[in-house]
């Protein structure tokens, strides 16, 4: 068995950032765009009014009169010039006149038909100047992006948005004793849960799932499935790693030429994983219960896909919280303990579920955090920092 950490470095090996695509702004919301983004204006693109008030020229005092020659809006810009004595009636967000240096604001003026009176002195120029956010030419660096970042590409003009493509995921659940929900399965049978899981965390990360049909526990049947997912760019197997008589990912997948990169982690649970390559394409077999395949996925899984969005070669992310209550000296192998955070004025506190079985599935949902536990780790007590991979 390999660790963990080096596991990771073998499995984002296999992987790379996949091509570009353009796609409007209007899609681009949590896609990783691949190239900075170049404003290609000033923003605001003039000076413009901060309040609504009066533009005009000078340093006005109190009592002092100016004639109303225009209006100017948001949209509609007045035209002229402001001289000694003039004021143009200004909206917020409208271009400054010209010869305007300030925006008296309208609850210090009182209005005199065609003119107005300052009623206190000027406090301040209320003026937004041209290229205050940004200006031509400034970039936006490569990101996933997120909803304000679409607000700041629509004002740099930028209607299409470069992307890495979405990852497509082949998922490939094992086994006789899966049926899917909905059918009604024998005694001896259960429901294929692990796959929506799997499918709504790649999903979430940005990638494309294709659910193909369970493979039953035959040579033939699993050589069949797996051959139904060319063109993925990452084959995910669901069951079927260990080393059982009918545990056939390994020996089926070694037939069709899997160049293998790593099998069993010192890790729980999740200890029985292949990483490979299958026909040039990266894959991972993860385990069939339901905890482990999760984990897994969490550890592994999706640090592979954002490889293949473009972000950077990085583990899951770790926090850290104190313990609420003690825990024992962990053994050989990384626990990855299902736990419930609680949030506090300072770091949040993380107490570790009773039962951690890798087939009860009521914990994992009710989960919020893996509790790490390193190799041999020894035992600690309430209050003590540790580290977690929030869920």
């Amino acid at each position: 068995m390999i660790s963990v950490e080096e596991a990771l470095e073998r499995a984002l090996a296999l992987v790379s950032p996949l091509e570009a695509e353009t796609v409007a702004l209007a899609e681009a919301c949590g896609r990783f765009m691949c190239a900075p983004a170049v404003a290609r204006r000033d923003q605001p693109p003039f000076a413009a009014s901060a309040m609504d008030g009066y533009a005009l020229a000078g340093d006005p005092a109190a009592g002092d009169r100016f004639t109303l020659i225009g209006e100017a809006g948001a949209g509609h810009a007045f035209t002229g010039r402001v001289g000694p004595g003039e004021a143009v009636r200004i909206f917020t967000g409208a271009p400054l006149p010209a010869g305007a240096d300030r925006v008296v604001i309208q609850e210090n003026v009182e209005a005199e038909g065609a003119a107005i009176r300052l009623t206190e002195a000027s406090d301040g120029r209320n003026i937004r100047p041209a290229g205050q956010d940004f200006r031509a030419g400034d970039s936006l660096s490569p990101r996933r992006l997120r909803p304000n970042d679409l607000a700041l590409l629509a004002a740099m003009n930028i209607a299409e948005v470069p992307v890495t493509r979405r990852p497509v995921v082949a998922l490939v659940a094992t086994g006789d004793e899966l049926v899917m929900p909905g059918e009604t399965p024998r005694d001896d049978q259960i429901i294929a849960s692990n796959s929506f899981t799997l499918k709504a965390l790649a999903e979430a990360e940005g990638a494309e799932v294709r659910l193909l049909p369970i493979a039953r526990d035959t040579e033939a049947e699993l050589r069949t499935v797996l051959e139904m997912a060319a063109g993925a760019d990452i084959v995910v197997t669901i069951g079927g790693a260990s080393v059982g008589d009918h545990d056939l990912v390994g020996k089926v997948a070694g037939e069709m030429g899997l160049e293998q990169a790593f099998y069993k982690i010192a890790m729980r649970p999740g200890k029985p994983l292949i990483a490979g390559r299958l026909n040039g394409r990266p894959m991972l077999g993860l385990p069939g219960n339901p905890v482990s395949s999760i984990v897994c996925a969490h550890l592994f899984l999706l640090p592979m896909l954002r490889v293949m969005l473009g972000l950077p070669a990085a583990p899951a992310p770790h926090r850290r919280a104190r313990l609420a209550e003690p825990v024992p000296a962990n053994g050989p192998r990384a626990h990855y303990m299902r736990a419930k955070l609680a949030e506090t004025d300072g770091l949040p506190q993380i107490a570790a579920f009773p039962r951690q079985d890798s087939a009860l599935l009521r914990e994992l949902s009710e989960a919020d955090a893996l509790l790490l536990r390193p190799p041999g780790d020894p035992a600690r007590e309430s209050g003590e920092m540790v580290r977690y991979i929030p869920l």
